[in-house]
């Protein structure tokens, strides 16, 4: 149960003709903007939210062809930092403090690498400068299926990663988001994005899952050694989708960064 300093609102606002959607959590806080990563949403951020509260108000973006977002023609690098910025536009903030996990990390440094004035300090969840994910997963998901607990007993131990996710249609139950939209922006988040992310000047929280397949612990090093200002990494037993596994020490090294940094 969200604590009574929680008063979720879900809003909208247009971007190229395009409606994205985001959360906000509501409460007295400072705010924290947080992206989620492939297969997931806003909601996602809803634990941390209630974490954080209520020093801090989480505000989650629906990033293009996700949640309640609508879908896009293309899921190119420059085109969700454009977004990142709309969003940052369209709620008036002056430099804030933001979240990423995986597509959303890589988002939220190349934001702040690109509009440094707006980002006060950056948390990156499980995300590399130079990302290989394996978008052969995506292609092997389950398709429509005709319950809810069908389609989670297709998923198997993937399950829960997705239970924010999962839709029902006029066709049975499916997910937020598309199959070939996905295998389009992971492929698109493919690469070296080391200038990005060196390129950072505020204060950086680096979280990663000992039982990670992203992120390996040498390049996690090799990230906080490579930036000019100091990086603070935190490692906990988890795996690439660390807020899930361990909420509580996800939880607590945010709010431990966070006082700081801003």
């Amino acid at each position: 149960m969200l604590p009574p300093t929680i008063h979720t609102m879900r809003r909208f606002f247009m971007v190229g003709g395009r409606r994205l959607s985001y959360v906000d959590f509501g409460g007295p806080g400072r705010p924290l903007l947080a992206l989620h990563g492939h297969y997931s949403e806003a909601l996602v951020f809803a634990p941390l939210a209630a974490a954080l509260a209520p020093a801090w108000r989480v505000i989650a973006l629906d990033q293009r062809g996700h949640g309640e977002s609508d879908r896009a023609h293309s899921y190119e690098r420059d085109e969700y930092v454009a977004d990142v910025a709309a969003f940052h536009r369209q709620l008036g903030f002056g430099p804030v403090a933001m979240l990423g996990h995986s597509l959303g990390g890589v988002n939220a440094y190349q934001f702040a690498a690109r509009h440094p004035d707006k980002v006060s300090a950056l948390i990156v969840e499980d995300i590399g400068a130079v990302v290989d994910c394996d978008w052969t997963f995506t292609t092997r998901l389950p398709g429509v299926a005709p319950s809810r607990e069908a389609l989670a007993a297709a998923l198997g131990a993937a399950a829960p990663y997705f239970e924010r996710s999962l839709r029902q249609s006029d066709q049975g139950w499916g997910f937020s988001f598309e199959i070939a939209d996905t295998v389009a922006s992971q492929k698109a988040l493919n690469g070296d994005h080391w200038d990005d992310w060196i390129s950072v000047t505020c204060p950086t929280l680096l979280i990663h899952g000992t039982h990670s397949d992203e992120l390996t612990p040498e390049h996690a090093a090799d990230m906080a050694a490579r930036r000019a200002v100091g990086v603070h990494r935190v490692e906990l037993s988890a795996g690439h989708v660390v807020h899930h596994d361990a909420p509580d020490h996800f939880a607590a090294a945010v709010t431990a960064f966070l006082p700081g940094s801003c």
